[in-house]
């Protein structure tokens, strides 16, 4: 880092936390805004830092990972731990693909555990992540856009999200959707039979994807592993 660019981050570091000084004396509108103003300011000045974006990605991939291990009422903590490590990821590098992609899944592994009156929300979080992993790389989450659409009992997205999955290459084996409790309410939906049957006659594939995160090269490249998949 430049001398020149080291005075401007502390001289924006400083506008934001003089920022939150004020925003703590203010009414709550003016108040609101100081605060957003300077949550602004504190991205700006961690921006584009790579090694942070790395650690705080693997972080979050690896607290993802560890919560399959635990009770619920721990997995909730760790999921939770884990979604502020990819959201801070995109904080400071907005087109991490690994960190909008694994964040997406973080929020439905958490959903799956948590009370029912809970679950539409987390799921809406899910789908925010997923869109937001297909304005970075177009398909790249059609496949857990799907699933998304096929809980809430959206056929025709859940339908054009898979065909997406498929012309993106994305889509998993045959075999995984079948078996995918997330796509349960359309197995039998005779447009799925249809999408099922034409998938099996598509050329093989190098490797198989199965479901539930991706880890991610430093420089965004996928990485396809065999433990692992990324679709929920």
């Amino acid at each position: 880092m430049s001398l020149l660019t080291s005075f401007k981050k502390r001289s924006t570091l400083d506008a934001a936390i003089k920022q939150v000084a004020k925003a703590r004396k203010s009414e709550a509108g003016k108040a609101e805004q100081l605060y957003k103003g300077a949550y602004q300011g504190f991205a700006s000045v961690i921006a584009d830092n790579l090694i942070l974006s790395e650690a705080l990605y693997h972080w979050g991939f690896a607290l993802l990972h560890e919560a399959k291990t635990q009770t619920q009422e721990q997995a909730i903590e760790t999921l939770e731990d884990a979604i502020s490590k990819f959201s801070f990821c995109l904080l400071t590098s907005p087109n991490y693909l690994g960190a909008a992609i694994d964040g997406g899944v973080a929020f439905m592994e958490l959903a799956r555990i948590s009370p029912d009156d809970s679950k539409g929300y987390l799921y809406k979080m899910a789908q925010q992540f997923f869109e937001k992993a297909g304005a970075i790389q177009k398909g790249s989450a059609a496949y857990n856009l799907a699933c998304i659409h096929a809980l809430n009992g959206e056929e025709d997205a859940c339908k054009a999200a898979l065909q997406l999955a498929k012309d993106s290459g994305s889509l998993p084996d045959v075999e995984v959707m079948l078996k995918d409790a997330d796509m349960a309410a359309v197995h039998d939906s005779p447009w799925f039979k249809d999408f099922i049957e034409a998938s099996r006659n598509r050329p093989g594939r190098e490797a198989k994807l199965e479901k539930v995160a991706i880890d991610f090269e430093p420089k965004l490249n996928l990485k396809k592993t065999e433990d692992f998949d990324y679709y929920s």
